[in-house]
């Protein structure tokens, strides 16, 4: 992170030795200086508070806005896995939500088997306020992701059906179905 701090820093010196000017600045590269200062503070601030039910990666410490969130859930059917979800900040965060996308193969009503995932703080909308909000921040992100393999989970509203149907209709095979995914592609 002291990588990217330098990076902006040597951005702002540019501009104010008239390296770049305002208006030559593309508008994608201010919006992007915004995210990066944005995620700076955030990521700053998730430093302070570690866990042991997540982590986060970066591929590129100095690319703050793509990264992996490590979820490996202390509690509930998924407990002992270990699920890898790829965030993408876009540059207008923090109007629009982070894009996730779950990179471990599981038996969940929430996420689909090709890896999206339904969790209502990452929609740009919803009508019940629950949606994305500029006042969110990654740190609400990586609670929901958890969230979903413990309070969470709706089964009434599924992304996966058939992990929901299977759940409503044979809850012992819908736990078994969880457990092959948690040791095939989860530990």
């Amino acid at each position: 992170m002291i990588t990217l701090s330098k990076k902006l820093k040597e951005a702002r010196n540019q501009k104010e030795n008239g390296s770049i000017t305002n208006s030559a600045q593309p508008t994608a590269t201010r919006s992007g200086l915004i995210r990066d200062k944005l995620l700076t503070r955030e990521f700053a601030d998730i430093d302070k508070q570690k866990s042991e039910t997540w982590k986060l990666s970066f591929e590129d410490p100095n690319v703050l806005h793509q990264f992996t969130v490590t979820i490996a859930p202390d509690e509930g059917l998924w407990k002992g896995g270990k699920y890898k979800f790829s965030v993408n900040i876009p540059e207008e965060y923090n109007i629009k939500p982070p894009q996730v996308r779950c990179l471990t193969k599981l038996w969940h009503p929430n996420i689909s088997m090709e890896g999206a995932v339904c969790l209502s703080i990452l929609r740009d909308h919803s009508l019940d306020g629950t949606g994305w909000a500029p006042t969110r921040s990654i740190r609400d992100v990586i609670w929901g992701l958890c969230s979903l393999f413990t309070d969470l989970v709706d089964f009434d509203d599924p992304l996966n059906t058939e992990a929901a149907e299977e759940h409503r209709r044979d809850r012992k095979k819908f736990e078994r179905s969880v457990e092959f995914y948690l040791y095939r592609y989860a530990v």
